[in-house]
This record gives structure tokens, C-alpha cells and sequence, in this order.
């Protein structure tokens, strides 16, 4: 191995590393304009001659749970997978009653008491009405006693719907 291939090496383990840790990598800022992740990317899928996607993210929430994410897909996979099957996922998160309970929840109401007392959400009937279409559809799980939250490895993809919305 090459001299520049050993350090280009040791500076994607860095900034690995460092991502893992929530804090930015030397090589670049995560909301810089250098494309890090894609650069990262392309080079892993050198084998692939129709690249690939990839999601990550490493989060604190207002509630200081800490959550670190990483999924990448083939083109193939994606393009050749049943997309109706993504139906109920995006179904789920298509009514603004659910939207704000998922950013409630997400912000630390985890309870129906709670989520009761938020303006404009409904009776408790219609909040259990819109936690079982998010719970179905893979977005939430019951803790038990009427506590809710986003599933560890739903947290990253959640804020990554949100962001492929924003321009």
C-alpha cells in the first residue's frame, strides 16, 4: 500500500472515530462544504458501477439521549426492491397530528398523560389512534404504561425524512 493510500486510510479511521464520538473530524466540518461522506462513499462502492446511498447521523436530543446511525443501500438494492412496501412507513408519517407527536415524543413526551395536554392533538382516543399507526408502521414502540418512543435505530432516519423535506 502506498504512502497516500496509508494515510488517506488513517484519515477516514479519524474521522470515523470522531463521528462516532459526535464531534467533527479534522478533515472536514460535517456541515462544511466538503463532501466527506459522499467522497467516502464513492470509494467504498468502487466495485459498484451504479454507486449507492448512504444515511448517517450522530445526535443528541433536548432529552440528552445520544444516538449514532449508519445505513448505506446499493443503487440496485433500491432501485430493483419493492417500493410498495415503503407505503405504510410514509403513510404513517403523513398526517400532521403524527408529525407532532413523533417531534413531542422525540422531544422527551414519551407518556399519553403528556401528549394529552398538547394543544391541537386531540382527545386520547385520537392520540392512541395516531401512536398505533406509528407503532404499526415501525416509527414508534410502547415502553409500557403508556410511554412511547422513536426505536435507537429509527431515531437517525426520522431526522433524515425531515431533512430530505427542508430545500
Amino acid at each position: 500500500m502506498e504512502l497516500e493510500e496509508r494515510v488517506a486510510e488513517l484519515e477516514r479511521r479519524l474521522a470515523a472515530l470522531a463521528a462516532a464520538e459526535g464531534r467533527p473530524s479534522e478533515r472536514s466540518s460535517p456541515l462544511g462544504e466538503k463532501f466527506w461522506a459522499l467522497e467516502g462513499l464513492k470509494e467504498d462502492l468502487q466495485e459498484e458501477p451504479d454507486g449507492g446511498v448512504l444515511f448517517t447521523g450522530s445526535v443528541r436530543l433536548p432529552t440528552e439521549e445520544q444516538y449514532g446511525w449508519q445505513r448505506a443501500f446499493t443503487t440496485d438494492d433500491l432501485v430493483e426492491g419493492e417500493w410498495t412496501e415503503a407505503a405504510e412507513s410514509f403513510a404513517a408519517l403523513g398526517h400532521p397530528v403524527r408529525m407532532r407527536l413523533l417531534r413531542e415524543i422525540v422531544g422527551g413526551r414519551r407518556t399519553v398523560a403528556e401528549l394529552t395536554d398538547i394543544d391541537g392533538v386531540g382527545t386520547s382516543g385520537q392520540i392512541y389512534h395516531h401512536l398505533r399507526q406509528l407503532t404499526s408502521a415501525g416509527w414508534l414502540h410502547s415502553t409500557g404504561r403508556g410511554k412511547y418512543e422513536v426505536p435507537v435505530t429509527r431515531v437517525v432516519p426520522l431526522l433524515v425524512a425531515i431533512a430530505t423535506t427542508r430545500p
